[in-house]
């Protein structure tokens, strides 16, 4: 490991308990800043009621720390957007945001679009298939950035264990990130060889830096994100928070191979591959044991990518437009005028 990350991973590397509730709160009163968490969702009716109710409950009722709380849903033929509203977010349907461009499937897309549907100073986003879900998660990695000037993105780092239906193989999980996103950082990025959970999808940043940033429209959207801060604003302005314990919904070997080729295929958009053949058809060929043998079948390894949200029309003309407080906010302002606010914003 190189000596400068050495020196990084020993200062800005924190724990989420390292900053209690209360230092939070008055960084936030003295800096004026603003904080929106979003949660992208596809059919997550079993988790995402929990996630947002557990953040709701923690850190906008009982304390003043997230003034935004909305859930971006890419398409759920379930409960999702129900569950989501009942606990207490705001829900915004993915093709409601940016209506006259046509919507990229993918992670990626959700996130960059969310930049257009929230007005917070600090942007947290936070994955919507998370179980025992603790609301450390969100004010472990939003505090650095609320109360260090020079920090802009704080990635949530994590023990990951593989939990099946028969018990559970501590430090299991992230398969992805050991075959894949590992190696090619330490290869090819060593700057970032400190960060444990590079691919995880707990991450915040500051606005001012998100919308210059391009946005991966699949799976390599957190790579991406992740080594164009490192170019953007150095390695001293990313840092990470351990916060516990991740528990999720794992996917098959075949949905892993699909996502790794998509983080493959980023980082060679950003490396621009010498080797690399421009006429190569960009597909990932897997199979399956059918009854006349191993059949293939190929999925196309896209490669799409948003432009940073600050080059926009309409995302400049939000910008330009007067402020106005977001819904969890101009509660807390009813509340302190002794108004009736409803239940939800």
């Amino acid at each position: 490991m190189l000596d400068q990350v050495e020196d990084w991973l020993r200062r800005r590397s924190w724990s989420a308990a390292d900053r209690p509730l209360p230092e939070l709160l008055e960084a936030k009163r003295r800096s004026g800043l603003t904080v929106s968490v979003v949660l992208p969702a596809l059919d997550e009716e079993e988790t995402v009621g929990e996630i947002v109710g557990t953040i709701r409950r923690d850190l906008v009722e009982a304390v003043p720390l997230v003034d935004e709380l909305v859930v971006v849903d890419s398409g759920s033929v379930d409960r999702t957007a129900h569950e989501a509203e009942a606990a207490g977010a705001r829900v915004v349907h993915r093709d409601q945001i940016l209506p006259q461009l046509p919507v990229e499937p993918g992670k990626g897309e959700v996130l960059w679009r969310s930049l257009l549907a929230t007005t917070g100073d600090v942007v947290c986003f936070i994955d919507s298939d998370l179980r025992a879900f603790d609301s450390a998660f969100v004010s472990g990695i939003v505090g650095p950035l609320l109360t260090d000037p020079e920090v802009a993105f704080v990635k949530a780092m994590y023990d990951r264990p593989f939990d099946t239906e028969t018990g559970s193989i501590p430090a299991g999980g992230g398969r992805v990130t050991e075959l894949v996103a590992r190696p090619l950082l330490n290869l090819h990025w060593p700057l970032l060889a400190g960060f444990v959970q590079p691919l995880g999808g707990e991450y915040a940043a500051r606005r001012s830096l998100l919308e210059r940033l391009p946005f991966p429209t699949g799976y390599g959207v957190e790579l991406g994100l992740l080594v164009d801060a490192l170019g953007l604003v150095g390695l001293d302005a990313l840092a990470q928070v351990d916060v516990g314990v991740r528990h999720h919904r794992h996917q098959d070997a075949q949905a892993l191979g699909r996502m790794a080729a998509t983080i493959y295929r980023t980082a060679l958009e950003r490396l621009k591959a010498p080797d690399a053949d421009p006429l190569a058809r960009p597909e990932l060929v897997q199979f399956t044991r059918t009854a006349s043998g191993f059949t293939p079948h190929s999925t196309e390894v896209a490669t799409v990518e948003r432009p940073p949200m600050a080059s926009v029309p309409a995302y400049q003309a939000r910008r330009a437009a007067p402020a106005r407080p977001a819904p969890q906010a101009r509660q807390a302002q009813r509340r302190a005028a002794g108004q009736e606010v409803c239940p939800h914003p």
